[in-house]
């Protein structure tokens, strides 16, 4: 396949040629050029690697549905429960709900996807088989991992780790956590059930951590002890952490150190919240940073929107970039720096400066978007977007292409 008059990451007018699922050279453009195989017009769009969103819930989505007020109130176990209430109630059943979620992030160029799917004693494996039916039917366009998450906690609630066993049998890919001091409130026994899980099935480990201030960091100290121990350097992320720099600039300096001495990643949601760790410094310290949609218009929240052009514009907005170094960054985070937590084989941003996931060897998994530069595409977020997943075309203008 030959792509032809992009922009590399706004580079120069370039010509792409795929073999396979990978990029085999790249030229300057030659408007003369009669290529023999198949050809993608890029008509002068930029190239960007195709997006990786990995922290998204695709079982408790409502895109596509009527808007729906928001009833939830504060807290994890508030706003669990106002799910619990009302996901059985959905105006279409959830299978399809997730799968049409799916697709349409698909169309909007995210091809690598890290998904929860909640697991406890009310939806037991329902919304787990939701998600890997979904993953099943849009297998030859996008790579979908599926996270086993405990929403509800693990210990407060007798049988919920029986589930979460039963869905790592099944085939869950990474084995999740979540707030071990202020859900469960006993942290030890919530690590050791989630630590013990991802080391007896061979997964990795995500957890959500929206726990304030000291306690946050208390968590966290906990999860580097066990990474350490284990020896899972490389098979942890963190998800959230809002407050992991909120403390004092010596302990997010201990932080950042810790977490890329032993590889633990980040996936935010570009939360407005204050007291993160700086994006700058966890890029500039090699810490594998990655971008996701969180809730998708759900029971939780009526944000998100399944474009993750999107969320790399929030993800600039609420840390104040303005500089196009700063705001490109956003975007690798959001492509390749997500790729990275997927798949090891990817490696960490070298710096806020990497521009990484377009050069020959690299996997064909590609976005074609209008736009002057990277920057600008992030500020218009067009819609002149053609997708790539391993060197095929599988959405083009924000459709389907072959299904």
């Amino acid at each position: 396949m030959l792509i032809r008059d992009v922009r590399p990451w706004g580079g120069e007018r370039s010509d792409v040629e795929l073999t396979g699922a990978r990029i085999t050279a790249i030229r300057p453009h030659d408007p003369a050029a009669r290529p023999a195989g198949e050809v993608v017009e890029g008509r002068g769009r930029l190239l960007l690697p195709s997006f990786s969103d990995v922290h998204v819930h695709l079982d408790s989505t409502r895109i596509g549905l009527p808007f729906r007020p928001h009833t939830g109130g504060p807290g994890v176990w508030t706003m669990m429960m106002n799910d619990r209430e009302n996901w059985r109630d959905a105006e279409i059943p959830l299978q399809e709900r997730v799968a049409g979620t799916l697709e349409r992030m698909i169309t909007r160029g995210t091809t690598r996807v890290r998904t929860y799917a909640q697991v406890d004693v009310d939806c037991k494996l329902e919304k787990f088989e939701a998600v890997v039916a979904a993953k099943e039917k849009f297998a030859g366009q996008a790579e979908v991992q599926i996270m086993t998450f405990p929403q509800a906690g693990i210990l407060r609630e007798e049988g919920t780790a029986d589930y979460l066993e039963a869905s790592l049998k099944a085939g869950a890919d990474v084995m999740g956590g979540i707030d071990p001091c202020t859900l469960d409130k006993d942290p030890k026994g919530h690590l050791d059930v989630v630590f013990g899980l991802a080391e007896k099935y061979q997964v990795e480990v995500d957890i959500h951590l929206h726990e304030p201030g000291h306690l946050g960091i208390f968590s966290t100290d906990l999860i580097l002890e066990r990474t350490r121990a284990l020896g899972m350097q490389g098979k942890v992320t963190m998800s959230h952490a809002y407050e992991l720099g909120s403390v004092s600039e010596s302990e997010s300096r201990r932080l950042i150190d810790a977490f890329a001495e032993l590889d633990i990643a980040m996936a935010t949601v570009a939360p407005s919240a204050r007291g993160q760790l700086s994006l700058v410094d966890l890029t500039d310290s090699g810490v594998r940073v990655g971008l996701g949609q969180d809730g998708q218009r759900d029971y939780w929240s009526p944000y998100g929107n399944c474009d993750m052009l999107d969320r790399t514009w929030q993800l600039a907005f609420t840390n104040n970039f303005r500089r196009d170094e700063h705001i490109e960054m956003s975007l690798a985070v959001a492509t390749m720096g997500g790729a990275s937590i997927m798949s090891h084989d990817v490696p960490r941003l070298a710096g806020v400066a990497d521009r990484p996931g377009l050069a020959v060897g690299d996997r064909a998994d590609l976005l074609l978007v209008d736009g002057e530069t990277p920057t600008s595409a992030v500020m218009d977020r067009g819609t002149d977007r053609t997708v790539l997943h391993d060197g095929v075309v599988v959405a083009d203008g924000l459709e389907l292409v072959g299904r």
